[in-house]
């Protein structure tokens, strides 16, 4: 099983890799939710979704200003047959396993996609 901060203490390659590596193995990953939707992030000029490995990584972020947000679970067949297309058509990309006060890795949807099991 995944463990936060073993997670937190790769570097960004790393990161990645074990984000795709877990959540193909486990058939899901992780988003923030609300009432309205999903968060979503803005990096310069690109906005995206973030997405986590598991929900304890998400329910990070999910303080001062997103405190009333609750991790949810996407199954990766959910993911690719309504994900992928919907954030394609409103031009947004995914924001791979976010961590504060660093970059994160933006993919499209498309790309994204191919990634997944």
């Amino acid at each position: 099983m995944l463990k936060d901060d073993e997670f937190i203490n790769l570097n960004p390659d790393q990161r990645i890799a074990k984000f795709f590596e877990t959540v193909n193995a486990q058939g899901e990953l992780f988003i923030l939710n609300d009432d309205d939707g999903c968060v979503m992030l803005t990096s310069d000029d690109e906005e995206g979704v973030p997405v986590w490995p598991t929900a304890s990584l998400a329910s990070m972020w999910a303080d001062q200003e997103w405190e009333h947000c609750e991790a949810k679970a996407i199954s990766l067949d959910v993911w690719l047959s309504r994900w992928t297309e919907g954030l394609s058509k409103d031009f947004l990309n995914v924001i791979i396993a976010p961590l504060p006060a660093e970059e994160s890795e933006l993919m499209t949807p498309e790309d994204f996609a191919d990634k997944l099991a």
